[in-house]
């Protein structure tokens, strides 16, 4: 949604790294007091706040300030980063591990199912993906967005709020990212480290352009 509005969002890897984060931090501390169903329904809004909230930040100061959200992005990813770095190595720093510094690995309570070999996560980004479309097609939301990202002019003068448009649209595609953050964490890699983005985020950039 951000990259339809021509919001250059160079943020998505901090905002997976957020929501994993976000995730993780159930899935380490609270899997004995929930029911597995619980606990990877929790471990997904934890994800989606987070990414959110990350996505929040960006956007208000663009809407408030026009501040170049490009380079914000950029420079918050390693913010993201180097708070995921400080936890590995201190209050998250897994006890019993040896050598090197690294984050305990997730119970199997909190450890997505698998669909036909493949973790639950498939189906849950195909439905994303037929959602989103239906959004940008249909909504008037995502009329507003590609509005916005035309001219923002036209959009002003229609009577559209174009801070209120950046802000939603950014909250929109943090909190998608800090979905896929839960996901990798969940249903691939069973725990968190400073690789978990693994360049996602600016893969996605190039297949939004293509």
């Amino acid at each position: 949604p951000a990259f339809k509005m021509r919001f250059w969002n160079i943020g998505a890897e901090g905002q997976i790294l957020a929501g994993a984060i976000g995730a993780s931090y159930f899935a380490l501390f609270h899997y004995q007091s929930m029911p597995k169903p619980v606990l990877l329904i929790t471990m997904a809004l934890a994800g989606i706040v987070m990414g959110g909230i990350v996505g929040f930040i960006p956007a208000f100061f663009k809407a408030k300030w026009n501040t170049n959200e490009t380079l914000f992005t950029l420079m918050l990813n390693y913010i993201i980063l180097g708070f995921e770095k400080y936890l590995q190595n201190g209050p998250w720093k897994d006890p019993g591990g040896t050598g090197f510094p690294k984050i305990a690995m997730f119970d199997m309570s909190a450890r997505l199912p698998k669909v036909f070999g493949v973790h639950i996560g498939w189906i849950i980004v195909l439905a994303l993906v037929a959602g989103m479309y239906i959004y940008m097609r249909y909504s008037k939301q995502g009329y507003e967005i590609a509005v916005v990202g035309e001219s923002e002019r036209t959009a002003k003068y229609a009577g559209m709020s174009v801070p209120k448009v950046i802000i939603r649209t950014m909250i929109i595609s943090g909190a998608i990212c800090g979905l896929v953050g839960f996901l990798v964490v969940s249903g691939a890699n069973y725990t968190l480290s400073d690789t978990t983005a693994g360049g996602v985020g600016f893969t996605a950039i190039t297949v939004a352009w293509l």
